[in-house]
């Protein structure tokens, strides 16, 4: 199936967290308390996808208090935090919510998103993922992770739907 028509199903993101939404790093003070840098296009991305009327999660392997306020912060529907088992996660998401794999689109960047990734209806690596990832995913972005990958996915998918320019239109 071409590009284009897997984005033409997809009604609900899920992201990865450190490597997607951040560029990897992580940020520990003296006393260890935790600091991650987040992409402020990412975040507006988020929020334009959401306005278009769609659902947006978050599956990670840690627990951050940093994910917990920008989740909230973006309105994100649902957030999982230290998961091992990525596609059990997505699959319950997936029912919640009443949708199938194939309006799924998923973006990672590193060997436990891949079954999530080859499960999806749109599986999204990012630009600087793990080879592993990139080769079985069905988009790779221009943009690494923490630099606008995500942005970049929603307005992918947002074209593909003829959805982007009344987006626009609204600013």
């Amino acid at each position: 199936m071409k590009l284009e028509e897997r984005c033409k199903s997809i009604e609900f993101i899920v992201s990865d967290v450190d490597g997607v939404l951040t560029d990897g790093g992580v940020l520990l003070d003296n006393e260890g308390i935790e600091a991650k840098q987040y992409h402020i296009r990412d975040g507006l991305g988020i929020k334009l996808w959401r306005k278009a009327g769609f659902r947006f999660g978050i599956i990670t392997g840690r627990n951050s208090q940093t994910v917990r306020l920008r989740s909230s912060e973006l309105g994100i529907d649902v957030v999982r935090q230290g998961v091992d088992e990525k596609l059990t996660v997505a699959d319950d998401f997936l029912k919640h919510f009443g949708l199938n794999r194939n309006q799924l689109a998923y973006i990672g960047d590193d060997l436990p998103d891949l079954p999530v990734v080859r499960a999806a209806g749109l599986g999204v690596a990012v630009n600087d993922a793990a080879a592993e990832l990139r080769e079985a995913a069905d988009y790779v972005t221009q943009a690494p992770g923490g630099r606008g990958a995500v942005r970049e996915l929603v307005e992918l998918i947002l074209k593909a739907q003829g959805r982007w320019a009344d987006i626009v239109r609204t600013f």
